[in-house]
């Protein structure tokens, strides 16, 4: 059973506003995986980036969702954040979702969300919104499994 740590990175929600990220347990969860961890931090690239890091290295948790932070206000830094602790893109993963997402809504195209590894945990950047969040869930997890599979050596 694959782990997830979800990470909402917002400076108005607190863990009982945060629909969008209660909303990815419960996908997680229908999914069959655990949901190991579950955080708010604030739109600040340094609480961010923490967040991953402690999420990778000790949750150890296989793919790290972060909910928020990935459009075009000027708090939105979750991107950003990724990158500065991440290793290597994965750009399918992000295009894929802005591909699934423009399905619904053209401004699926303003989105800066990635999806990045940090050694072998995959680090992916979902939007904040509840609508969104679970828009591009269902865009991407057919496809998680084999990624937690091939980033633990078990080839495809």
């Amino acid at each position: 059973m694959a782990k997830v740590a979800i990470i909402t990175c917002s400076d108005t929600r607190s863990m009982k506003e945060d629909t969008a990220g209660a909303a990815l347990e419960e996908l997680v969860r229908e999914a069959g995986w655990d949901v190991a961890s579950h955080v708010v931090v604030p739109d600040e690239r340094d609480m961010i980036a923490a967040a991953i890091v402690e999420a990778c290295d000790e949750v150890d948790a296989d793919v790290v969702i972060t909910c928020g932070g990935s459009g075009l206000s000027l708090r939105d830094v979750t991107p950003e954040a990724t990158m500065d602790v991440c290793e290597r893109n994965v750009p399918g993963i992000a295009e894929a979702m802005r591909a699934h997402s423009l399905q619904f809504t053209p401004y699926a195209m303003l989105s800066r969300a990635l999806c990045m590894q940090r050694g072998r945990h995959l680090v992916v950047n979902l939007p904040g919104s509840e609508k969104a969040a679970r828009e591009n869930w269902g865009g991407i997890k057919d496809a998680l499994p084999h990624a937690v599979h091939m980033m633990a050596g078990e080839g495809h």
